[in-house]
Parts: C-alpha cells; sequence; structure tokens
C-alpha cells in the first residue's frame, strides 16, 4: 500500500509552496507516507529535493527496516530534530515546509533546531490523502462492511434495562473479536431523552421502553475506519419522534442525490439542511453533514454551510449525517459512509436506513 510515489507527489509541490524540502511529524501523514505507526512525536519524515530519511528511535528500528521502501534511508536515533538538520543541511535545505498542525511547542523546538527558514503549509499531505488509492478503498470497504454487520447484530441484543455502557461494550467486544483493530473514537450510545446530545457518550443511563437510542460508532480494519449512526427504538417512540427520524432520513436521501464529482460542501449540505428547516426542524441541527475519513475519523473536505470550496472528486469517501435534537424529548442522526464515483456515488455501510423498532 506504501509507495515511494506519495513522497514524490509531495515533493512535486514544492515549487509553489516556496520550499525546498519538507518535515513532517503529523503520525497520520507518516503512516500515509512510509507506513511508521508510531506513537505521536516519536519520530519524523524529512524530504528534500533529492532524498527522503525516517528519523526514529531504537523501539521502530527492526519493524521499519523490514518495511521501509529501500528510496527511504532510515535513522536510529533519540535526537530526532538534531539528524533531521543534519539531513536538511547535507541536501542545502534553506526553505523548510511544515504541516499546520505543528504544536506550538513542537514550532519552537523545530526553530531552534532547524537551521534554515520554516514555512507553514496548509493540509498539504491531507489534501494527498483525500483520493483514496485501491487498496485503500479496499480496506474502506472491509470496515464499513463490518460496521454494517455489527449493528446489525447488535439491534438482536439490545434490551430494556442494559445501560448505555453495556451497549457500547457489546458493540466494542464483537467488532473485537471479529476482526477490527481497535476503536478510531469513543463510541457514543446515547438513549431517551440524551439522544438530542449529539456526542452523548455512553453512560451508566438504563434503556427505557420508548427510548430512541442513537448509536455512533468508527473502527479500523486494516489501518482504515468505518463512521456509522443508526437510531433505532426501543418500542414506540411516539408520532413526533418517528415524524424526526422520517425527516432526517429523507434529508439524506436529498443529499446521496447531491453527491458527485464537481458539487461541493455547502451544496450538498444544503440539500439536506434545507429540507430539516423546510419541515420546521431547522433551529435542531447545529453541526456539519459529513466529512471525509480514511487513516483518520475526521479527514478533509467537510460539508457544511461554509465550506463552500470543499469541492469533491472520484475516490473520495465521505461521511453523510444529517441530525435533529429535541432537547428533553430525544434526537435522530442516520450517518453513513459513501465512496465518490464518476457518475455519482456508492454507499459502502449496507445496515438498514429505516426505523429499526425493537
Amino acid at each position: 500500500m506504501i509507495t515511494i510515489n506519495r513522497i514524490e507527489k509531495l515533493r512535486q509541490q514544492f515549487q509553489q509552496l516556496h520550499i525546498d524540502s519538507f518535515i513532517v511529524t503529523n503520525s497520520f501523514n507518516l503512516l500515509y507516507l512510509v507506513g511508521f505507526d508510531g506513537l505521536p512525536g516519536d519520530g519524523c519524515l524529512v524530504v528534500t529535493a533529492t532524498g527522503q530519511t525516517m528519523i526514529t528511535d531504537d523501539r521502530y528500528k527492526v519493524e521499519l527496516e523490514q518495511s521501509l521502501p529501500k528510496d527511504i534511508e532510515l535513522r536510529i536515533t533519540r535526537n530526532y530534530y538534531d539528524v533531521a538538520n543534519d539531513v536538511l543541511k547535507a541536501a542545502g535545505g534553506q526553505q523548510i515546509g511544515i504541516e499546520t498542525s505543528v504544536s506550538l511547542a513542537l514550532a519552537h523546538q523545530l526553530k531552534s533546531k532547524l537551521a534554515g527558514q520554516l514555512v507553514e503549509t496548509t493540509n498539504v499531505i491531507e489534501a494527498m490523502r483525500r483520493s483514496k488509492d485501491a487498496d485503500e478503498i479496499a480496506a474502506l470497504r472491509k470496515s464499513t462492511q463490518l460496521a454494517s454487520q455489527a449493528f446489525s447484530e447488535l439491534i438482536h441484543q439490545v434490551r430494556v434495562g442494559q445501560t448505555e455502557l453495556e451497549v457500547a461494550n457489546w458493540l466494542n467486544n464483537w467488532m473485537l473479536t471479529h476482526g477490527a483493530q481497535k476503536p478510531s473514537f469513543d463510541t457514543i450510545v446515547a438513549s431517551g431523552y440524551r439522544s438530542a446530545l449529539p456526542h452523548g457518550f455512553a453512560t451508566t443511563k438504563p434503556l427505557e421502553k420508548g427510548d430512541m437510542v442513537t448509536v455512533d460508532f468508527g473502527y479500523y480494519v486494516d489501518g482504515y475506519t468505518s463512521d456509522m449512526t443508526r437510531t433505532f427504538a426501543l418500542g414506540d417512540p411516539g408520532d413526533e419522534l418517528r415524524h424526526v427520524y422520517d425527516v432526517v432520513h429523507e434529508a439524506q436521501e436529498r443529499m446521496f442525490k447531491m453527491i458527485k464529482p464537481g458539487n461541493n460542501g455547502k451544496v450538498i449540505d444544503a440539500a439536506g439542511r434545507d429540507y430539516i428547516g423546510e419541515m420546521g426542524f431547522g433551529d435542531y441541527f447545529k453541526h456539519g453533514s459529513g466529512h471525509g475519513i480514511g487513516l483518520d475519523i475526521h479527514e478533509t473536505p467537510n460539508f457544511g454551510p461554509s465550506y463552500e470550496s470543499n469541492v469533491i472528486h472520484e475516490n473520495y469517501v465521505m461521511t453523510v449525517e444529517p441530525g435533529i435534537y429535541l432537547p428533553g424529548k430525544g434526537g435522530v442522526r442516520i450517518e453513513d459512509d459513501l465512496l465518490v464515483t464518476q457518475e455519482g456515488n456508492e454507499r459502502l455501510t449496507s445496515a438498514p436506513r429505516t426505523l429499526q423498532v425493537i
């Protein structure tokens, strides 16, 4: 999956970025470019006009010696940025690109260690990560299919009286047992009045008859994550919340129809948000309606009122997640993962989207 071509694509942007080298420290960008799956802060990649050097310590030596492409030099040290400076000086690096995600503390450290001029760049590698290659798409298919299967199993296990945490723990155990590597965020299980909380992480609240229950989860498979939300009911939730569900379902359908190459995040978002507003619930939908996924749970581009510049293209993988949240009553969110295709899109998550009443 990891090829030297990704580094070469980065290097090809040097001239327009007005840099002659780049130092990569973001853990997801390191994973994307060289397959380095270490802890954040445990190394860096230096890309110059003529070469590329991965710098880390002894903990990763054996693994990287086996996995790194031969074109990438490996340097083992605890003094990452002193060695990075040596590499840059040897290559004549003067204008050194750094990522927007660099912390203030790390920026100060780089400034003190590196002899050249630091040049802040914005989402350069992140933009490269938007378009998935065949291997990445295959991994995302596996992760989204496993998530869909998990939800189909979950709704046969949930019972009145279980706590939200018990539901989350059951889901976690099932996912890990069936091939997931780890969760990409803390699973959300929000029931009854708590389903009106968009990020209502699981608590000891018991599930009650008539509750709407929102479950939002994402798990890594082969290094790539899913991100799916379903809302179901424990018995009859009442006419109002059934109506809310129907509105969210239709809003998502309208967004699906707008997702195709060339459309932007504002237009796609409006397809769902405007409908929710027309149905009288505009004040109860306050978050963005989608984002990219891949190595990270939240990648660019995004869908939302302020994302007109976020144009989508073929082979992007996006979430679509409209919602309505009525304080004190309950809420509904439906979230699916889509692959943008040449003609439109393909839904990767296959769990039922109609209201499941248990």
